[in-house]
């Protein structure tokens, strides 16, 4: 029988000593010095033979999982005509991230972001009657994003690999097991990969639906800040919401009087004017947090029944002086349209709005009272509540308005999330005080709804015979990413320590020397090891030093590593290593194959 094992004298393989001068993370560095992947172009990688095998083990391992909740795996291209994002506004929603391209007879196509458009129009090919439902279908996929600035290896890629499935039921009963049932396995899957996660509470942004949550690899490297709550349960910062807070009796506070402020167009100018001018009677002091500001923010909406092309409206909205106005946060809960400052040419179509002076006084149903035509809508952050007292623009240059209560003096068309959230702030579960933690995100999970089966007509007859939409969720896991991470959370100064289920390899088995005794005793170790079923590397290099050899071995990061060399052998012995160095030991040449494996099936846990 020929040996499947992988020599490292044929090997495609270079292993670098030093760290590749544009690597910006640990595992950038250690999967190319390690000759996993090799760049191909900025966020674009080509896989070598060692990432391939680790790839494919991790592929098998989320394969196994989604097969045992009763997904089906297709395939779609990549490359992928525009109509269908057309049909959901993702053409135009997804900006500068979408590749988009044309072909000869100047049709246009993208390279897929994602597939929920392809596997809807399937299911909508091939099924009509609620006696097709359940079905979840996935695949794993190469996708496709132009990230401006790519980074932190396979982790921000221009090019990645995910596994993303989708279900389709007949109700939303039926929708939210397939997502309970998803959930389950991704967390299986992290499991088995020996990979930290947090599920995270999520938006769900230009995805649509409702319910999402992301899964998050806590590291120090993530671009994901996520809150956590003393009660163990987190949230992507945009899902925060706050607490609903108890009104508060105003019953004693002054009328609002309209007061000279003259060159407090700052909130900081704002806290000097009051404190020099209306110090308070009890002796303290003005501060930020005694201010409410109000911030003019464009939404700009795509194309609807009501408009042809997308179109702009400016809203005001409110937050208390001390905080600023998270745009992230507040714009995901506009979407999928995106907020951006007003302009100077919104501030001349409005002309109530005063720079600097502006109030709730003008805006809402206070600006309908105040006889403003065409009102622009008012929005108050949550932070601010019904009864609480605050110093207001007085929507004129040089003039704010004192003892302002919401609730009593002005009101808002709706409440919403708008300010930075920061630590001490109440967890939306109200176990106590938030801290904040950085993650790169592996996966998420979305309940869809029926967002793209109205925007592609996706229905079936139910039991009544009734034509009905379809309820689907939606389900990604980042399989190249989940590698990257892998490799940033498992590796030592020395190199990468993969885990035991997804390295390329169980045992690396050096030679060392020039001692015949030494190879021909690694040899048959080698095909001992084979016969047990047990994935070898072989460094079977002549003329290379132990050293070098051995620093391959660690920074390869094989859990087990045997070493056949001219004194171990002639003394009758093969040392046997942990690759996390946890345990070093020299056992008789005929026990080494038999202590490998019993060593082997411990790292498994068997």
């Amino acid at each position: 029988m020929s040996s499947k094992a992988l020599r490292m004298s044929t090997m495609f393989l270079r292993t670098l000593r030093e760290d590749p001068a544009d690597a910006d993370t640990d595992s950038a560095k250690l999967l190319l010095r390690a000759g996993y992947v090799r760049k191909a172009a900025p966020g674009i990688w080509t896989w070598l033979p060692l990432g391939l095998k680790v790839l494919n083990k991790i592929e098998a391992i989320v394969r196994e999982e989604i097969d045992g909740i009763g997904a089906q795996e297709v395939h779609f291209p990549a490359l992928l005509p525009r109509e269908p994002y057309e049909a959901t506004h993702r053409w135009e929603e997804y900006g500068e991230n979408l590749f988009r391209l044309k072909d000869r007879h100047e049709a246009d196509y993208l390279l897929a972001p994602t597939h929920e458009e392809m596997f809807t129009l399937l299911v909508k090919d091939m099924y009509s009657s609620y006696k097709d439902l359940p079905v979840t279908l996935y695949q794993i996929q190469t996708k496709y994003r132009d990230e401006f600035r790519p980074r932190a290896g396979l982790i921000r890629g221009r090019e990645f690999i995910m596994k993303d499935a989708y279900s389709f039921t007949i109700d939303e009963e039926g929708m939210k097991k397939a997502y309970y049932d998803e959930r389950g396995a991704y967390e299986r899957i992290f499991q088995r990969l020996d990979l930290k996660y947090v599920p995270v509470f999520a938006m769900s942004g230009p995805m649509g639906g409702s319910a999402s949550e992301e899964f998050l690899a806590p590291m120090a490297i993530g671009e994901d800040t996520f809150a956590l709550a003393p009660s163990g349960k987190a949230w992507n910062v945009e899902a925060l919401t706050t607490p609903e807070l108890p009104a508060v009796d105003s019953s004693a506070v002054p009328a609002m009087e309209s007061r000279e402020t003259p060159d407090s167009k700052t909130i900081e100018d704002l806290v000097a004017t009051a404190n020099r001018l209306y110090p308070r009677e009890d002796g303290r002091e003005w501060t930020a947090a005694d201010t409410l500001k109000t911030v003019a923010v464009t939404v700009l909406h795509p194309e609807d029944d009501d408009h042809e092309g997308p179109w702009r409206e400016v809203i005001a909205v409110a937050l208390p002086g001390d905080r600023q106005v998270d745009m992230k946060r507040l714009e995901a809960q506009f979407a999928p349209s995106e907020l951006e400052e007003s302009t100077e040419d919104d501030f001349k179509a409005h002309p109530e709005m005063v720079a600097g002076y502006m109030g709730p006084m003008v805006f809402g149903k206070q600006g309908e009272a105040a006889g403003v035509a065409e009102p622009v809508r008012f929005f108050i952050d949550a932070h601010v509540a019904e009864g609480t007292e605050w110093i207001i623009g007085g929507d004129e240059a040089g003039k704010h308005r004192f003892h302002a209560v919401y609730g009593r003096d002005f009101k808002a068309d709706g409440t919403v999330e708008a300010v930075e959230v920061r630590h001490g702030d109440m967890s939306p579960d109200g176990s106590g005080p938030l801290s904040f933690e950085r993650g790169v995100e592996i996966g998420q999970v979305f309940q869809l709804g029926l967002k793209y089966s109205k925007a592609l007509d996706l229905k079936v007859l139910d039991q009544n015979g009734k034509t009905v939409p379809v309820w689907m969720g939606c389900y990604g896991i980042g399989v190249s990413r989940v590698l990257a991470c892998i490799a940033e959370t498992h590796h030592d100064e020395r190199g990468l320590a993969w885990p035991t289920v997804i390295a390329p390899a169980q045992v690396h088995v050096v030679a060392t020397g020039k001692d015949a005794a030494a190879f021909d005793a690694a040899e048959k170790l080698v095909a001992e090891l084979e016969e047990r079923g047990i994935e070898v590397i072989y460094d079977d290099r002549k003329k290379v030093s132990p050293g070098v050899k051995f620093k391959d071995a660690e920074l390869i990061g094989v859990p087990l590593i045997a070493v056949a060399g001219r004194d171990t052998v002639n003394n009758g012995t093969i040392e046997i290593r942990n690759r996390d160095s946890s345990d070093s030991v020299a056992v008789p040449v005929a026990d080494a194959a038999q202590t490998l494996a019993s060593r082997l099936d411990t790292l498994l846990g068997k």
